[in-house]
């Protein structure tokens, strides 16, 4: 049996195209759009300004398919780790952190990792492959579909499973239709991508008309102890690296953030601090801290809370704008470093849910 084409994921010239293999007009593409993206319509049956017909002939050769939800896990803090089972068995893991003002939601767009960062468990837990539009989509739409009685802002992280970088079609053609104001609306300052800096692509990223805040995962101050956490350095320098973040187009008054993970005894010291000051200094930089979220895996420990105040103090001092994430999901390897691909159990059977 031939299995029906996916209509999430397109994008207007996709569905543009829908249309003129179907004899319609291109406005009828729009209203497609904005019932797939805006309004998150979950049948073809719901779009009443398509007439009958219309939806009786999309319907005998499309479906509309978000990633099927295997499980949920709930933190003590409020944070919810969902497990999405995507084709061929692969599985991701994506996070819902509500807080005061906000609701956020950390998106991944690979299935595991292929850069083996040390400190990180999506990396030590391999890789599989990139994921579509629709299943990078898909992860927003369903946390968005079922925490829509909270009435707050959205905020969309790519900062997931997966380097955004190493699947650049894809994870782009999906931050347009995240961005865009007929899709699901999130202002491009409300969403950021993280990416250790794979530099053709973000030179590419820099060209898009509508970009994401940019967060370079940074973890050490000088080459040497950069390569030995992240072999990415090996190709990617870190002075290149730093040199195109301070390129990428951001408003007046904004800044690039730099993740520094610190591991005790190995990158979080006052001497490495002054390293990082010296190496981002005078550039529109903020350093957020990421303390070690432990897991069995990882061959590193958590730095003490005294050696992350000592290594914020001297880069405040430095006046390099600081700040401390703090780690939410922890107790369910739902913070930052914690994601990895597992066996889907539970939850909807198949590898696509139709959202029908």
């Amino acid at each position: 049996m031939t299995r029906k084409r996916n209509l999430f994921g397109l994008d207007r010239a996709g569905l543009e195209r829908v249309m003129a293999e179907l004899g319609e007009p291109a406005y009828r593409a729009r209203q497609l759009y904005v019932w797939l993206y805006r309004r998150r319509a979950r049948s073809l049956e719901a779009m009443t300004d398509l007439g009958k017909g219309l939806r009786s002939r999309l319907e005998s050769q499309f479906e509309i398919c978000w990633p099927a939800v295997a499980s949920r896990e709930h933190s003590r803090d409020g944070t919810i780790k969902y497990l999405f089972r995507l084709d061929g068995e692969a599985t991701i893991e994506s996070v819902f952190i509500p807080e005061e003002r906000r609701r956020t939601i950390c998106i991944s767009t690979q299935a595991g990792c292929p850069l083996r960062c040390a400190f990180c468990l999506t990396g030590i837990a391999g890789y599989k492959r990139n994921l579509e539009p629709w299943e990078i989509l898909g992860q927003v739409a369903a946390v968005m579909d079922e925490t829509a009685r909270l009435e707050k802002p959205w905020n969309v992280v790519v900062m997931g499973m997966g380097e955004p970088l190493l699947n650049y079609e894809a994870t782009v053609r999906a931050l347009r239709i995240l961005m865009d104001p007929e899709g699901f609306a999130i202002a491009p300052k409300k969403l950021t991508l993280s990416t250790v800096g794979i530099l053709p692509a973000l030179e590419k990223l820099m060209a898009e008309p509508v970009r994401p805040n940019l967060a370079i995962s940074l973890h050490a101050p000088e080459p040497g102890l950069r390569r030995r956490l992240m072999p990415i350095e090996g190709k990617y320098r870190l002075d290149d690296v730093i040199a195109a973040a301070q390129r990428y187009p951001i408003p007046r008054g904004g800044r690039v953030t730099y993740e520094y993970v610190l591991l005790k005894d190995v990158n979080d010291s006052p001497a490495h601090a002054r390293q990082l000051a010296r190496l981002l200094g005078g550039s529109r930089a903020k350093v957020n801290l990421i303390p070690l979220n432990p897991a069995a895996e990882i061959p590193f420990g958590a730095p003490a809370p005294e050696a992350v105040d000592a290594f914020a103090g001297v880069l405040a001092a430095a006046h390099v704008t600081v700040s401390v994430r703090r780690p939410r999901g922890q107790d369910i390897l739902a913070a930052c470093g914690q994601l990895h691909l597992r066996d889907a159990t539970g939850g909807a059977s198949g590898s696509r849910a139709s959202a029908r």
